[in-house]
């Protein structure tokens, strides 16, 4: 299937589906359809060394989209070079009420207000375990807090994710930035940032033998300054990365109709509108932290010509998600190759 006839497919059919439940029916299909994706020719590109890790090309699989762990090698096969899971939370949790994901296919984009809705940091990680290493795509794990743990048990809560997942990681992620658990963008002030990720090191030090990489996801929200601050954090604290950026609670300069994008409500919006914000905070994290620590690119990348432009911005690496769902399964493949 190419992209243009799945575009065609998604306009006159998926969409008039409900969001949630086409997700599930299509990364089902995807997961049955594994024996077969799994036999293409590997998706090849330009190799990145990075955090001590070999990616065979820049363009990943942003958190979101398997948030359990369900479909790692799957979606590897599709062509994604990395695939980062979750956020999984240390506790399960069913997530916010739906209807909690929605289309605006005007704007090549999704509000979602899921609330890390996953299976629980122990199930994760036991699906981890009998998954084994294996070659595939470099895993990402990314964690985020519980819903009902309060703010001050946060570092406990993220300690007890990390424990439980950092053996099975290539990298692991520490998301403050989703504004659909509440109070969890506040972790992003440094000086709440700065004790929460100390912890996760230490902690995921103490249950691997070798060092797992650590980055932290920041919002497109956050105002220049927060990000530089974030920046210098991240180099105070000797972080390997930090991933750019998660969904933004703005909604200015959409083609949908406002009363929809109202009906619609709150929850944080992804795709093609974030661009021009995430291409910003990926030239302000570059120019501060300079040339060496991995920046990984994700929000509004939809061609080639995108995922070049936040490249020549400073990303080490790019993650999608949205695109990937209007686009279809020969996506990543269409880029990576556009790439060269």
């Amino acid at each position: 299937m190419t992209v243009r006839p799945y575009r065609l497919l998604f306009d006159h059919a998926l969409a008039r589906t409900d969001p949630e439940r086409a997700h599930h029916a299509a990364f089902a299909a995807l997961r049955a359809a594994a024996p077969v994706t799994g036999r293409l020719p590997r998706v090849r590109g330009q190799q990145v060394e990075a955090m001590g890790l070999r990616f065979s090309h820049p363009l990943g699989l942003a958190a979101g989209f398997d948030k359990n762990a369900v479909g790692i090698d799957a979606l590897g096969a599709l062509g994604f070079g990395h695939v980062e899971i979750g956020t999984v939370t240390a506790e399960p949790q069913p997530g916010n009420p739906r209807p909690r994901l929605f289309r605006l296919p005007a704007d090549r984009a999704v509000v979602n207000r899921m609330g890390f809705n996953n299976d629980g940091a122990e199930v994760v990680a036991a699906r981890l375990r009998s998954r084994g290493r294996r070659p595939g795509p470099v895993l990402g794990v990314n964690i985020g807090k519980t819903k009902v743990v309060p703010e001050e048990q946060a570092v406990a809560d993220y300690e007890k994710s990390t424990a439980l997942l950092a053996p099975y990681a290539d990298y692991l992620v520490v998301n403050v930035s989703s504004p659909n658990t509440p109070g969890l963008r506040d972790l992003q002030a440094v000086d709440k940032l700065a004790p929460l990720l100390t912890a996760v090191r230490a902690r995921a030090d103490d249950v691997t033998e070798h060092r797992v990489p650590l980055l932290v996801k920041i919002a497109p929200d956050l105002s220049d300054d927060d990000v530089l601050a974030v920046a210098d954090l991240a180099l105070d604290l000797g972080l390997d990365g930090v991933i750019a950026t998660n969904t933004t609670i703005g909604r200015d300069g959409l083609e949908t109709d406002r009363a929809v994008v109202e009906q619609i409500g709150a929850g944080g919006l992804s795709g093609a509108p974030l661009r021009e914000r995430a291409d910003d905070v990926m030239r302000l994290l570059r120019g501060r932290v300079g040339p060496d620590l991995t920046l990984i690119g994700v929000g509004g990348i939809t061609t080639a010509a995108d995922a070049q432009a936040r490249l020549a911005a400073g990303a080490t690496l790019l993650q999608g998600y949205t695109a990937f769902i209007y686009q279809g399964p020969l996506w990543p493949r269409t880029v990576v190759k556009g790439l060269g």
